[in-house]
């Protein structure tokens, strides 16, 4: 008799890291246990909300009947008050909620106008079923109007309310969300960087990797379980090119249960923010035109005459102060004025309240070898001799940089935008580096309030410059300025 030849099967140490394993289970990692807790909360609390805004406006419908203040368009019954058909209210509501995705994500629950047009949609749907419920039923057109009414009220106010609850808990970072970045150590810093000045501490990150070394990729599944015993519910690629074998990178991501998050910081692409459209099933990133021209530049000007011109009103008792304390701290004039590169690679001279010795230039060849900051496009020197003592201080606190607010009224700079080069450092440029300067410079910028001079690669300070120009908005505006009164209060990397 001849053996039947059995197919071999791996051993149990390759099954755990043999995708063609079949008891291979997908794991149910901390983030996805926690995204379904979350979809749970929020539909209870609607639920909860749309039961309230019903019998409220039954109360108030069949109270308002009795005073007679309003006529009565009952002539049977009210159907929200028949048995089971508030069970259809709630079917029908979170139903309509639900197709809208705003139990998903943080962004998609935030679109509060898709929550009101699919409580106005449920509304409608409800509308036709109380005509066609039961026979005899005569539907109170009361009761329905402030149903609708409260329901837009009440689930908004309470969407409002759990949302502005997280953000404080978040900021707390009690809820922080776990994550792991993977990629080279120029991506992961810009990254850390961008979601830094979120600043509300949403996200934790654990650790980063390399997978493009050999030791780090062998090393992989290791790490990979150890995330995963840790909480880590997402990993966020931050050079796509850093991962060697996408597929098999994207299973072991899938069967251990961890959301895969691609960032296009090492894509060779503007860090702008894009719109993901399917075109024949595949996805195409569309990047719209550059910010910052036509009606987004007078907005961002006038927002700059109005801001600079304010704050030197109320801060020139500050400005006579410094003044002073320079005159007596050194021998020399109180402002310094430097050649700096401009719009459209244009020179003007920046004001700055002078911070170093009379003759700081003629010493600066002397001490070109001790530049901290690598590529040598910029120098940067911790312990700067030629810096005075009354220097010291408002370099610390970024003082010094208050008289640009003339070459802001100038036209000559913008309050935030990259910061505008000396002649010396503009020279050291390469050729990809000038599209920064096709923005108005700024007082601070995105690098500025991201560590400052803890960067030292001018290349990081670069990709922070074009992140700001690409994703441009007031409201970013807004945030880097506030960023950089806690830095000036709160000083990191200053020198």
């Amino acid at each position: 008799m001849l053996e039947s030849k059995q197919p071999k099967t791996p051993d149990a140490d390759n099954n755990k890291s043999d995708q063609r394993s079949p008891h291979r289970i997908v794991s149910l990692s901390r983030g996805i246990r926690i995204g379904w807790l979350r979809t749970i909360a929020f539909l209870l609390l609607d639920g909860i909300l749309v039961s309230i805004a019903w019998k409220t406006a039954q109360w108030v419908s069949n109270s308002l009947q009795q005073f007679k203040a309003v006529p009565s368009f009952d002539l049977v019954g009210d159907t929200a008050s028949k048995p089971g058909f508030l069970l259809v209210i709630l079917l029908i509501t979170l139903n309509s909620i639900a197709a809208s995705g705003l139990y998903g994500g943080r962004e998609q629950r935030l679109q509060y106008f898709s929550l009101l047009k699919s409580l106005t949609f449920a509304q409608a749907i409800l509308l036709i079923i109380a005509f066609l419920y039961e026979a005899g039923v005569v539907f109170s057109r009361s009761t329905f109007l402030l149903a609708w009414l409260f329901n837009l009220i009440f689930v908004l106010a309470g969407r409002l309310i759990a949302e502005a609850t997280i953000t404080v808990i978040r900021k707390r970072g009690t809820l922080a969300r776990k994550i792991f970045l993977v990629g080279t150590s120029q991506d992961t810093l810009v990254a850390k960087i961008a979601m830094k000045l979120v600043g509300n501490k949403e996200y934790e990150i654990l650790g980063e990797i390399d997978l493009s070394t050999q030791q780090n990729r062998n090393s992989w599944p290791d790490i990979l379980k150890q995330i995963s015993e840790q909480g880590v519910g997402e990993i966020f690629v931050c050079s796509w090119r850093s991962v060697p074998d996408h597929m098999e990178f994207y299973w072991s991501l899938k069967t251990a249960g961890i959301h895969l998050r691609i960032l296009p910081v090492g894509l060779s692409i503007p860090t702008q923010m894009p719109k993901i459209e399917m075109i024949g099933g595949m996805p195409t990133i569309h990047l719209s035109p550059p910010a910052i021209v036509g009606v987004d530049y007078w907005v961002k000007r006038c927002f700059d005459l109005i801001a600079s011109g304010l704050f030197l009103l109320l801060a020139s008792p500050l400005l006579l102060l410094i003044a002073t304390l320079i005159k007596l701290d050194s021998p020399g004039p109180i402002f310094y004025r430097q050649t700096r590169v401009g719009l459209r690679c244009r020179h003007f001279k920046l004001w700055k309240f002078r911070t170093m010795v009379k003759n700081a230039e003629q010493l600066h060849k002397q001490l070109e070898a001790q530049n901290e900051i690598k590529g040598g496009v910029l120098f940067k020197m911790k312990d700067d001799p030629r810096v005075t003592k009354i220097g010291k201080f408002l370099r610390r606190y970024s003082l010094d940089e208050l008289p640009q607010l003339f070459n802001v009224l100038m036209g000559q700079m913008s309050l935030v935008g990259p910061r505008p080069l000396a002649l010396r450092d503009f020279e050291g440029l390469s050729e990809h580096h000038l599209v920064r300067h096709n923005v108005m410079p700024g007082i601070t910028g995105l690098w500025q309030v991201s560590g400052r001079s803890n960067i030292i690669n001018f290349e990081n300070a670069f990709r922070l410059d074009m992140m700001y120009i690409n994703n441009w908005s007031l409201a970013l505006d807004f945030i880097i300025l506030l960023k950089t009164i806690k830095v000036v209060f709160f000083p990191e990397g200053a020198y």
